[in-house]
């Protein structure tokens, strides 16, 4: 399997290859050549399969750079029940409202984003051990990704990582989770600015191709192929669950900024799930809710941002967007490279006039917003029925959800996934429902403990620096 840029050009290599890369030398994201095809009898045979036996039969189409054993080894090594903290690793239950809630959020930081995380951390180790090379990976959070990515690295040969976050701009358990950690190979800096700041200097870093090489530059965000391909998994996962007869469809509700989730499921469908609607769930910051809606792809800049209580959400540019652009595209590198100079330059892209705009409407995406307000009405009126704990992010999902079953009686199930567990926005929580979440006594007294990270301003060389010298001390 060859992967090829969002924005044309010559073939990226293989899975090893892009999972180390980044961004393509063009600014694009890798995609695969072509999209492997399941069908109706693969879904048969998969149904008893364990959470690591099918992530091997839905990823590795994908990875034909890995011999067998080994990526079975790395599936099965990453996808424990001592590491997830539940024999199912995504456990789907019932809500009284009849949705379906994806327990997404068991592993190590807390957050749905461990899912690809310790994959990612355990495939980057392998390759880098094989090839006898090391990285320095660099990202942007806008909350989870940073745990998770730090948690996954923890004691990694040979990785290094540098996380970018908004200064003040996480919830206080995120940011206690990330800078309380105090490990050699892991550089917590907060940026003053936005989430969209902090992606917009990792891509100023890794488009300078010489910094890049020369000090080995890689990515955890969600733009990192591996990360979309292992959350693709959960989605077959959810639908075996059901255990519904062949071809009957599901829906699926995601809570996205980013729409690197989202575009996981859309893979899954593209592969041949049958998924009938995916509904993005947005906060305030409602971009992608506006594209489905009216066509329009606005970029927004740092100031229009909202701080909210959805924080991991507040993201004014879909970084994963791009890849589903190609795809409406029919994978025509160029014209994604044309739309992302109109972006640059304009600030927007109108797709309603154009021959693209069908295609997306036919694509099985929907969308709405959630508001504060919404979000703590949903997390209260949950507790009291179920008696069940909600995050705000999951919340903005069920809301979401909630109106378009309402609109919508479809008549297919509707799974809403779940993106961290409650104690990481404990404010929000105790707001709605006045009870403190419980959290696991791994991380009893976490915000009190010593700081470790660095704040500097929103300037690349002022980044290029910092990782300069911090490598520099490593190697010393």
């Amino acid at each position: 399997m060859q992967y090829v840029s969002t924005r044309g050009g010559e073939s990226l290599g293989q899975f090893c290859d892009v999972l180390l890369s980044g961004l393509a030398a063009n600014g694009g994201l890798a995609m695969p050549q072509s999209i492997p095809q399941i069908s109706a009898d693969d879904l048969t045979a998969w149904r008893k399969l364990s959470y690591a036996d099918l992530a091997y039969q839905v990823m590795s189409p994908f990875i034909s750079d890995i011999p067998v054993e080994d990526l079975q080894e790395i599936l099965q090594k990453t996808y424990r029940p001592d590491v997830f903290h539940s024999t199912d690793i995504t456990p789907l239950q019932q809500l009284d409202n009849g949705l379906y809630l994806l327990g997404l959020s068991n592993g190590p930081s807390l957050a749905f984003k461990d899912m690809a995380m310790q994959f990612l951390g355990n495939v980057f180790e392998y390759v880098l051990a094989k090839r006898g090379q090391s990285i320095n990976i660099l990202g942007a959070t806008s909350g989870d990704t940073g745990s998770a990515a730090e948690y996954a690295m923890i004691g990694k040969h040979n990785v290094n990582v540098f996380m970018l976050s908004p200064h003040g701009r996480m919830s206080a358990f995120q940011q206690a989770q990330m800078f309380s950690l105090d490990e050699p190979n892991i550089f917590n800096i907060a940026v003053e600015g936005v989430f969209d700041d902090c992606q917009d200097l990792v891509k100023a870093v890794n488009s300078d191709a010489a910094f890049k090489e020369k000090y080995h530059i890689g990515a955890v965000n969600s733009i990192n192929w591996a990360r979309v391909l292992a959350q693709t998994v959960y989605y077959f996962k959810a639908y075996l669950a059901l255990d519904l007869e062949n071809g009957e469809q599901v829906d699926f509700c995601v809570p996205s900024g980013n729409f690197g989730n989202v575009f996981a499921g859309y893979l899954a469908k593209q592969m041949g799930l049958p998924i009938g609607t995916l509904l993005v769930a947005t906060n305030e910051n409602d971009v992608l809710n506006q594209f489905f809606a009216e066509g329009i792809y606005r970029v927004r800049p740092s100031a229009e941002v909202a701080k909210t209580s959805s924080p991991s959400m507040d993201i004014g540019k879909a970084s994963n967007f791009e890849r589903f652009l190609y795809l409406i595209a029919g994978c025509n590198g160029e014209q994604v490279a044309k739309w992302y100079e109109e972006i640059a330059q304009q600030g927007e892209i109108d797709l309603r006039d154009t021959p693209f705009w069908h295609a997306v409407q036919q694509s099985g995406f929907s969308a709405g917003r959630s508001t504060h307000e919404n979000r703590l009405s949903v997390i209260a009126a949950l507790y009291a029925h179920d008696g069940v704990l909600i995050d705000p992010h999951t919340a903005d999902g069920v809301y979401v959800a909630e109106l378009y079953c309402r609109a919508y009686d479809s008549g297919r199930p509707m799974v809403c996934l779940e993106t961290a567990l409650p104690v990481k926005f404990t404010d929000t929580v105790v707001e709605a429902t006045g009870i403190e979440p419980d959290r696991p006594s791994r991380f009893d007294g976490i915000e009190e403990q010593p700081r470790h990270v660095d704040v500097l301003q929103n300037d690349v060389s002022v980044l290029k620096d910092f990782i300069t010298q911090r490598i520099a001390n490593i190697e010393s």
